[in-house]
């Protein structure tokens, strides 16, 4: 009998079970949660401008060392630091070199006491910002740091190209313009600005009085004069008698 029979009553082997089909996702399923917005981006602090440093502008030009010692006694130097720090207004300088220092009579700037001191070099200091163009929209008098009353007047006229600073005292010009930048401006001048209230002129002497009138003679002199006159008229008599004389014996 061959093995390969088919064996009768055995039921036959059942095929796997199929897997589910995957449920179709609901239409009524709500869409994701959009991404919550980043937050804005700050942009970088703006970057502090710090006050022009006149002082540093001054020494870098390198003839203005006179009037940097001067403006470092008296502190102005930080005066105009705190007020280019909390205005717009700016300043104006009028810087005189130091050949302006040296021509000075020896010894006037050391009479003054510090509050002098400081009203000197604020004479030098205008507290708004000129451009050379500006000179030409001023009256006079220009106020000063010093003020701009009659103890500190200074008057700037211009024609054509060149600026005129009197003080009543004195006059110069503006040579050259040493620094500016739309808040500070500084400008050399070949004088010291002498203010009248702290270098007043001497007094005009007055013209000596011609003495027409006759010198009057005391009683005393005059009797003693009119002796010595005799004396002399009388010696004179002698004399040409004497003369007279010897000229006959030596005739003979």
């Amino acid at each position: 009998m061959t093995s390969n029979a088919v064996v009768l009553g055995q039921a036959p082997a059942k095929s796997p079970a199929a897997a589910p089909p995957a449920k179709a996702p609901s239409s009524s399923a709500s869409p994701p949660a959009p991404a919550p917005p980043s937050p804005p981006r700050k942009s970088p602090p703006a970057a502090v401008t710090e006050p022009t440093d006149t002082i540093k502008v001054l020494l870098k030009a390198n003839r203005f060392i006179s009037f940097i010692r001067l403006m470092k006694s008296t502190h102005v130097d930080t005066q105009l630091y705190s007020q280019l720090n909390s205005s717009t207004d700016g300043i104006t300088m009028f810087a005189p070199n130091d050949n302006a220092f040296a021509s000075l009579r020896p010894g006037s700037l050391d009479a003054l006491d510090d509050r002098e001191k400081l009203a000197f070099v604020q004479f030098h200091i205008l507290p708004r910002f000129l451009s050379t163009s500006g000179f030409q929209t001023l009256s006079n008098p220009v106020k000063t740091l010093a003020g701009s009353d009659s103890r500190f007047p200074l008057t700037i006229t211009t024609t054509d190209n060149s600026v005129t600073i009197s003080t009543g005292i004195i006059k110069t010009s503006v040579v050259n313009t040493v620094y500016t930048d739309k808040q500070v401006a500084i400008y050399e001048v070949s004088k010291v600005l002498i203010p009248k209230d702290l270098f007043p002129p001497p007094p005009a002497s007055a013209p000596a009085k011609l003495n027409t009138e006759s010198p009057v003679v005391p009683a005393a002199d005059a009797s003693g004069g009119a002796m010595r006159f005799a004396l002399e008229h009388y010696n004179v008599r002698a004399f040409l008698g004497v003369a007279t004389l010897v000229g006959a014996i030596f005739g003979l």
